[in-house]
Order: structure tokens, then C-alpha cells, then sequence
């Protein structure tokens, strides 16, 4: 998986921010605004919206093409130096058909975003180079009581520095918390924080490396069988990444995904997954990280691939960000994860 990696952010850079899900900014502008404000305030950028990208939720639902023109406008807008998603929704998948794919190879620069923007991650692997799962403008950005140290190191160290990151570090403290965001004053109350108990190797031994590719496994059914769904020799030697929604989906629902990524032969390709600790509200943690395994390992027979969970991204907070095709390396033994590379360039 060779990438184009895009050029590193710097203060007075330009980022855009889109919608391409749900139409969160227009729902609760407050929040919004905040987290508009904190991601200023912190890293000294410029933030402009696309013109759709504060329209009212049902708006937005109703016009996936107008989502899909921000979006490349974006892209193809030599004044913007980086594209971040507002908040994640349920059917990006409605904007594939809008996509120019020669626009976005032309244009590569850095896409942040996550949960439902795993489709467009996805375009942006088809169009070929390396975009970032982490936080969005609302969700991370806009986190209550100001930003978590853990996920601010995390955007410095993929998205301003052309240094190798390096290990990513096991956060102390977590949260799935919700405060709603119809009131204002929850703005300024820190989420209640959870202990980690830290990482665990749910299988296999050594050492393993690869090219991360992944995302939310509650999108994958609806990218199979679209033009950005990628070949399977595509993940050959990768290290796939995986986190459950904020919707809790259904073990069984998650054993059916992973069975059709084994009879698509993807299983064999990997060199090792990596599973996001699941928000929702999930009252036993290793669900997902046990009912993956069983499909992996039991169904499929690949008893050694390397399989290592309740790492920091997704839909609990702190998250850290993960580039798309950047080299991963996963120690079983001391659970260290690491990018071995620089994420961005100069």
C-alpha cells in the first residue's frame, strides 16, 4: 500500500470543515462553536466552513451531492490546506456517486475525521493517499471542558511534524459519557473519567507489521460492492483497524461483518487488527474483541494473527489518530503500538 502522504498543517494554515453525514452544526450550533474555538485556539488555524456544511440536518439529508460538491470543493481549493469532518451521521455512503476521484489524487491533502467518514477515508485510498481517522470538529474538538492533552499530542504529532511518530502511547484515563448537547451550560462540565485498564493482546505472539487500513465495522456493509470498497489483495501485509458506533451494534451483526471479510480472503492478507475500545454505552468492554476473535480465529482458522484491543480511537474519548497506509507495528508481548513513520510531509 503505497500512499501519497499529504503535506503537514502549520499555524495559519486554512482548514475546511464539511459535513458529510449528518447535519450536527445546524442542529446544536453551540457545540459546533466550541469546537470550532477550541481547535483554533489550540493549534492557531484558520477554520472556514463549505457553503453546505451549516445547513439544517434534514437539508443536508436530502442533498448528498451538495454534501459530495463541498467536499471536492474542498479538495480542489488550493486555499484550503486541510479538510476536517464536523461530526460523523449514518450515510455518507449516499456521496460515492458525486465523488471525482482524479480531483482528489490531484489534490492530496490532509482528511481528518471518523465513525461514518470511513467512507470517505476510503475514497481517499482509492484515490491514493493517506487520510487520518480521528476526531472531528464536535466530536473531539468541541470535548467538554476543554481538550484532552492525550488527543491534542496525538493531531500534533501526525499532522503538524514530519518526525516519525513513534509509539502511541496507552491512554490513563477514558470516557463514553453524554451530556447533551441541547444545553449549553454541559459545555463547561468536564465528562466523568474511567481508569484504563489498558490494552490486550487478545491473540497471537511476536512482533507484526503493516499499513494501517480500517475504520468504523459498522460502515464496512455499505461500502461492499461500491466502486470504493478496495480489492482484497489491497490489504495484503496490513494491519486492519476496527471500532464499533456509538450505536452498540449487536455481537451477532459484528460476527456477520467479520465472516464476510473472511470470505472475501482478507483474513490472510493481514498481518494483524487493532480494536478500538467501544463507547455506547457497552457494559462487558471485550464483547467486540471476543466475538472478532472467535471469527477470525475459530471460523476461519488463523488462530496466530495478531490481534491486540481497547486501544484509544473511536467512539470513546481521548482518541489518538491513525493514518491511512502509514507502517504500524504491534508487539504483542509488551502491547506496544507504534508508527514507525512520518505521517505528513514537509
Amino acid at each position: 500500500m503505497n500512499l501519497t502522504k499529504p503535506g503537514k498543517l502549520r499555524c495559519g494554515d486554512t482548514l475546511a470543515v464539511v459535513s458529510p453525514s449528518w447535519g450536527g452544526p445546524g442542529t446544536f450550533p453551540e457545540r459546533y462553536e466550541a469546537g470550532k474555538k477550541q481547535l483554533i485556539q489550540e493549534f492557531g488555524v484558520k477554520v472556514v466552513e463549505m457553503p453546505h456544511a451549516l445547513k439544517p440536518a434534514e437539508w443536508l439529508h436530502l442533498n448528498p451531492k451538495a454534501r459530495a460538491q463541498d467536499f471536492m470543493a474542498a479538495f480542489a481549493d488550493p486555499e484550503i490546506d486541510a479538510v476536517i469532518t464536523s461530526i460523523g451521521g449514518d450515510d455518507c455512503i449516499r456521496l460515492v456517486p458525486y465523488l471525482d476521484f482524479d480531483v482528489l489524487a490531484q489534490n492530496p491533502k490532509i482528511f481528518m475525521g471518523y465513525s461514518d467518514t470511513t467512507v470517505l477515508h476510503f475514497a481517499c485510498l482509492k484515490a491514493g493517499f493517506s487520510s487520518f481517522y480521528g476526531p472531528s470538529v464536535m466530536a473531539g474538538f468541541g470535548e467538554n471542558g476543554g481538550l484532552f492533552p492525550y488527543m491534542v499530542d496525538a493531531v500534533r504529532r501526525t499532522l503538524f511534524d514530519v518526525q516519525p511518530v513513534g509509539d502511541i502511547p496507552v491512554a490513563s484515563q477514558w470516557t463514553a459519557e453524554l451530556l447533551d448537547w441541547g444545553k449549553p451550560e454541559n459545555q463547561e462540565k468536564p465528562r466523568a473519567l474511567c481508569e484504563s485498564p489498558g490494552r490486550i493482546c487478545v491473540q497471537g505472539n511476536g512482533v507484526a507489521r503493516g499499513a494501517l487500513i480500517g475504520g468504523c465495522i459498522d460502515v464496512f456493509p455499505m461500502m461492499s460492492g461500491t466502486k470504493i470498497w478496495p480489492d482484497p489483495v489491497v490489504f495484503k501485509g496490513a494491519i486492519l483497524f476496527l471500532e464499533t458506533s456509538e450505536e452498540a451494534p449487536d455481537i451477532e451483526h459484528v460476527k456477520r461483518i467479520m465472516r464476510n471479510l473472511g470470505v472475501q480472503g482478507i483474513f490472510e492478507m493481514l498481518t494483524g487488527i487493532l480494536i478500538g475500545r467501544p463507547g455506547g454505552g457497552v457494559n462487558d468492554l471485550t464483547q467486540y474483541d471476543m466475538a472478532i476473535q472467535s471469527v477470525v480465529a475459530k471460523e476461519f482458522g488463523f488462530k496466530n494473527l495478531p490481534i491486540v484491543a481497547q486501544m484509544d480511537f473511536g467512539h470513546t474519548d481521548p482518541m489518538c489518530v491513525l493514518p491511512y497506509g502509514a507502517t504500524c507495528e504491534i508487539d504483542c508481548a509488551s502491547l506496544r503500538v507504534s508508527l514507525m513513520e512520518n505521517t505528513v510531509v514537509q
